[in-house]
Formats: structure tokens, C-alpha cells, sequence
């Protein structure tokens, strides 16, 4: 058997035929049936572009033979044409300098072809998202997505309780419009106690990771062209992300994207290797088209912080990272006491990079409605093929390493949820795990 799940995640029947799967030309050109099929389940119709694909690495191919079948050929003359010169033969040494400088200009064009080829070979691969697991449901929406579990109880009040956006207000925690002013809508202030909590929070979070085995790291916060393709932001989310045009460099819509990047163009010296990795960062993301009550407040802004923990890991040990990172996850909320739930997302909303995602949703009394505050997700070989990312077997071939993520949490809906659910007529308690970070218990 190839993988024992210990829980309701991922059935062992599914990991062994994913274990090699990378999207690249050659499993495209294998398996093109399955590949089409597969992205069904995401709604997607890929024949055209899987067809395309496919017509596109023959040529490349065909051209890449002719290139060197010119080349060789090329050589060979240019051995051959000091030979004749010196026996005399400078007619046929002329002859052959006239060919070999037609098969310079030959290899030139066939060059300058392979290069429109692979040009649009990539720019199609790269509009491709991975596959999704056999175990993901075929779905469009978050309608769609399988409720795995539901742990803790919802909290009861002896009053209406008060949704977070009135609860900062009245007790100086958040200044929206503060942010407004400095910013523009989607940048809030943090004030006073409600500044120490969010600290509090991150302090916590880190120290889990860290509890945890993972390595914590302070990236920077904008990256280059290669990061974000590198971890599939680009070209998929290039809409959500700021561009700083003036140096072509993006602002970090996620830690996942500085943090996984580290581990770009490295070729890990054997298969003995599972990287952990941490760290607390800022997240910008524009969010254009996102209006109404669901964006209210906290719930959905423009700038944000978020403890991020990612896995690099060999892909027999892949899908039990990910059960870790899940039970991680489980253990923060358990031990802050909220209400949460899992889901299995299905195919249409899962995320253009992972090949599985679990979400983790937090139940807000105030507001009556689940709010996501974290996913875990393996990407299998999807990244570390863009990353060049690989690894020595034991035969000494290189294969790519299978690369994991999660929020850990993400700090905006975690606040929300505490000051919702922890409100009492005289306040709000703080969760008795955070006070030795906070220094109080009580916000009133």
C-alpha cells in the first residue's frame, strides 16, 4: 500500500497513480485522454488546447530534429574544409564553405522557429491548471464543495450578538476609515488593543509552525516576474496582484509565493529530504469585483497578514504531508476554541496550481455564516515543474519534488471570529491561549 490515511482526507487507492504525474508535454502526449477527462472535473473543456499542445510538440520536435541533423552536418564540413585545403582541393574546399555557410543560415531560420514553437508551446502550458486528484468531486462552485467534518459548538448568546465591524468601532480595535484616508477602502488601521491582538495572533502562529518543525523565514514582500510563474500566480491571478511597473516586480498576493520560491532551480542532493518551511507575511490582493455585505469589514480586504507553512516533500510522502498540515491547522482552532468545519473542494473551486485543497471555514454567530479562513493544498509535481524544482532517486535520475501549502492562519477572519464569538454584554474575552502573548484577557 502505498499511503494508510489515517482520516477521512485521501483514500489510498488514489495516491499511487498520482505519484508521477507532472503536467508536461510528455504525460500530455501519453495521456491525453486522461488529462481532458480529469480537467472536467473542473469544468473545463481542454480538447482544443490539449489538441493544440500536442500539434505544437511535434513540432518542436520535428524542428529540433532538423536543427540538429543541420548542425551535425554543418560540423562535419567545417572538419572537413582545413582537409581539403591542404590536399589541394580548393574547389571542393570552396564548394563546402559555400554549403556550410547555407546551413548556417538554415540552422539560423530553424533556430528562430524553435523559438516561436517553444514560445507558444509554454504560453499554452502555462494557461493549463493542474490536474485535479481522482478524489476531488466534479463541481463549478462552492456549492459544490464536500463537508468533510464539523468540530466545536457554536457559541450561544443572551443578547443579539454584534458583528465585528461594530465591535471595533466601539472598542477602538480597527480604524476602516482611518485606512481610507491614508490608503483608500480595503487598508485597515489597526488600533490600540486590537493591534496587540493581531501581533498576539501572529506571535502564536509562528510559534506553532515552529513547535511543528518548520523553519521560519522573512521573505521579501514583492517578488519577481520568474517567482510568480514559478508558483502559478502568473499568468492565472496577474489581475489580483500590484505591479510595481516602474521595476516589473509584483507584491506578494500570498506567502506561499517568496517562501516556495526559495527552493527554485535547486536540485536536492537525494530523495532523504521533507523541508518545512514558515513565515509571517503581509498579503496584498486587489480583489476587483469583490462588493457587498460578504466584504464587509474584515471579511475580505486588500491588505492582510498571514502565517504561511509550506512543504516541499518526496511524492511518496507527499499526501501524508498534507494529513500534517490539516491536523496543524485543527490543532490552532481547537486550542482557540471556534467553531470550524472542513471541506473537500470540488473541481471548479479549486485553485488553478493545487491538485487537492482542503478549506477550513470558522462560523461566525454574529454574522450567521461560515467564513473561510484557511485551505491546505498539494500541488504535486505542478510547481516544481514550473520551479525546476527536482531531486536525486535513489537510481541517481532527477525527479521533481512535490510542493504543499497552507494558511496558517489567515489573521483578518481569525480576528473577526474571535471578537464575533468571544463577545460577551461586558466585552470581549480574549481565548485563554493568546493572553500570555496579549498581556489582558478582557477588551472593554
Amino acid at each position: 500500500m502505498c499511503f494508510g490515511s489515517r482520516d477521512f482526507f485521501v483514500s489510498s487507492k488514489y495516491i499511487c497513480a498520482t505519484f508521477k504525474f507532472m503536467l508536461q508535454t510528455t504525460y500530455i502526449q501519453e495521456n491525453k485522454q486522461d488529462v481532458i477527462d480529469r480537467l472536467v472535473v473542473r469544468g473545463i473543456d481542454a480538447t482544443e488546447t490539449v489538441n493544440q499542445i500536442i500539434s505544437l510538440d511535434d513540432r518542436r520536435k520535428a524542428t529540433q530534429a532538423m536543427l540538429d541533423s543541420t548542425l551535425a552536418e554543418a560540423n562535419q564540413l567545417a572538419k572537413e574544409i582545413g582537409g581539403l585545403f591542404k590536399q589541394g582541393k580548393a574547389q571542393e574546399a570552396n564548394a563546402a564553405k559555400t554549403k556550410a555557410a547555407a546551413l548556417k543560415e538554415q540552422s539560423s531560420a530553424l533556430q528562430e522557429t524553435m523559438t516561436g514553437v517553444q514560445h507558444e508551446l509554454n504560453h499554452l502550458l502555462y494557461q493549463l491548471p493542474n490536474l485535479p486528484h481522482l478524489s476531488v468531486p466534479k463541481g463549478n462552485t462552492d456549492a459544490d464543495n464536500e463537508l468533510l467534518s464539523e468540530h466545536g459548538a457554536k457559541p450561544s448568546f443572551s443578547f443579539k450578538p454584534v458583528p465585528h465591524w461594530d465591535l471595533v468601532k466601539k472598542y477602538d480595535l480597527v480604524d476602516f476609515e482611518l485606512g481610507v484616508k491614508i490608503t483608500g477602502a480595503g487598508f485597515p488601521v489597526y488600533v490600540g488593543k486590537g493591534a496587540r491582538l493581531q501581533r498576539s495572533l501572529i506571535n502564536y502562529f509562528l510559534d506553532e509552525a515552529r513547535d511543528a518543525g518548520y523553519k521560519e523565514y522573512i521573505p521579501p514582500f514583492v517578488v519577481n516576474e520568474a517567482s510568480g510563474f514559478g508558483t502559478g500566480q502568473l499568468p492565472d491571478k496577474e489581475g489580483q496582484m500590484y505591479h510595481v511597473g516602474v521595476d516589473d516586480l509584483y507584491v506578494i498576493p500570498t506567502g506561499e509565493v517568496p517562501l516556495t520560491n526559495i527552493y527554485r532551480g535547486v536540485m536536492l542532493p537525494d530523495e532523504n529530504f521533507s523541508i518545512k518551511l514558515t513565515g509571517h507575511t503581509p498579503c496584498f490582493r486587489r480583489e476587483a469585483g469583490s462588493y457587498g455585505s460578504d466584504v464587509r469589514g474584515l471579511n475580505r480586504l486588500h491588505q492582510f497578514d498571514k502565517v504561511e507553512i509550506v512543504r516541499i516533500e518526496h511524492p511518496d510522502n507527499s499526501y501524508n504531508a498534507l494529513d500534517g498540515m490539516v491536523a496543524h491547522i485543527k490543532n490552532i482552532l481547537r486550542e482557540l476554541k471556534l467553531p470550524y468545519r472542513v471541506l473537500r473542494l470540488c473541481g471548479g473551486d479549486t485553485g488553478f496550481t493545487a491538485a487537492l485543497t482542503f478549506d477550513f471555514e470558522l462560523f461566525s454567530t454574529a454574522q450567521d455564516r461560515w467564513l473561510e479562513i484557511s485551505s491546505a493544498s498539494n500541488f504535486e509535481t505542478f510547481q516544481a515543474n514550473r520551479l525546476k524544482l527536482r531531486f536525486k532517486n535513489k537510481e541517481g535520475k532527477s525527479e521533481f519534488a512535490h510542493t504543499l501549502n497552507g494558511s496558517s492562519l489567515a489573521l483578518p477572519r481569525v480576528l473577526a471570529g474571535i471578537l464575533e464569538n468571544y463577545q460577551t454584554a461586558n466585552g470581549i474575552k480574549v481565548p485563554d491561549v493568546l493572553v500570555p502573548y496579549c498581556g489582558f484577557s478582557m477588551i472593554n
